[in-house]
């Protein structure tokens, strides 16, 4: 399975081992790290929930077209769901190849793709007590095409690397 998620701590070194492959010269993994901020709030916990069954096969389709995508050997997401604690892993993707530049390009598109595609909520826990369902406002506030009865958004996600909000998102 490609992508998955989990209700336990993400073990990395067997994620690892399931992309070795001795024709890799090249393995790049990413880490998304539970943080102690947000937006200025201070972040006792997170919780993430998922709509599982639609979201492994999203994520399944992430990962076969990063596979397409790049000239990349074998790649893999996993993703916690539950109660997660301040530095707690909770997403690892990680990607091998022949050469480094395709891992690090692949890796960057799954990750940016299931941020923006999979069904998954966060909901941040606050030192104040509060808590709150955490997503991306400017995709909650694009604008909507109605030209032709469309409701597809118009915002294209592009704001992912270019963004302070998504760089202090690690997952």
């Amino acid at each position: 399975m490609r992508f998955r998620f989990t209700d336990a701590a993400i073990d990395v070194g067997a994620a690892r081992r399931e992309l070795l492959d001795l024709g890799a010269g090249g393995y790049v993994s990413f880490e998304g790290w539970v943080r102690d901020q947000n937006e200025g709030q201070a972040v006792t916990r997170l919780e993430y929930e998922a709509f599982q069954e639609l979201a492994v096969k999203e994520g399944g389709r992430i990962v076969a077209e990063a596979l397409a995508r790049f000239p990349v050997k074998h790649a893999l997401c996993v993703h916690r769901v539950g109660e997660l604690a301040l530095g707690d892993l909770a997403v690892w993707v990680g990607v091998s190849s022949a050469h480094r530049g395709e891992a690090f390009e692949a890796c960057r598109y799954i990750i940016d793709e299931v941020k923006h595609r999979v069904p998954i909520w966060k909901k941040e826990h606050y030192r104040s007590g509060d808590s709150g369902w955490v997503n991306c406002e400017r995709c909650a506030a694009a604008p909507r095409a109605v030209a032709g009865g469309s409701s597809a958004p118009v915002h294209d996600h592009a704001h992912s690397h270019a963004h302070a909000h998504d760089r202090r998102d690690p997952d």
